[in-house]
């Protein structure tokens, strides 16, 4: 298990001159997937400017580069973590950790009593993570050239905090 560090920055709220740094953030973080999955991964195409507008994005570290991001969308039940991304500079140092965790809080102070992500089912390393913080797959679909894993946990008093 790595070593965790005290603390990271509070991530601040994109704005719309994120939207650049934003993709090529993805890009850099969703690149080495391109291969085990055989696709482009959803991230490395978002619309960061439709959603630096329309929802919660969240940056961390430097302007330029970022080393961290979240793509929040509030549903009327839940939240859905669109995005993960940590640059791979960064990897190793428990930034995302530290996001998922923001993610969770997030929810649970808008009084959402879920947070839900999908996956591709070849992203292996990513579901095994996601279910060691306390997610479980709720569901498979093919969409696309994209085979996709559901997966849920609920947040508040009562859910259990997985710390990895």
């Amino acid at each position: 298990m790595p070593d965790r560090p005290v603390s990271h920055p509070a991530p601040r709220p994109a704005v719309p001159e994120d939207a650049p740094r934003l993709l090529a953030l993805a890009e850099r973080a969703y690149a080495p997937w391109v291969e085990v999955i055989g696709a482009i991964p959803q991230p490395m195409t978002g619309d960061y400017d439709a959603f630096v507008a329309e929802h919660e994005v969240w940056v961390t570290g430097p302007d330029d580069p970022l080393s961290g991001s979240l793509v929040l969308i509030r549903e009327p039940d839940h939240m859905l973590l669109w995005s993960i991304a940590v640059d791979p500079s960064a990897k190793g140092a428990g930034l995302g950790n530290f996001l998922l965790d923001f993610t969770l809080k997030r929810a649970e102070a808008l009084g959402l009593p879920e947070v839900r992500l999908f996956t591709n089912v070849l992203m292996d390393t990513n579901r095994a993570w996601y279910a060691r913080h306390g997610f479980h797959e709720t569901g498979q679909k093919q969409i696309g050239d994209k085979h996709v894993v559901y997966m849920a946990r609920t947040v508040g008093p009562d859910s259990e905090r997985n710390p990895v």
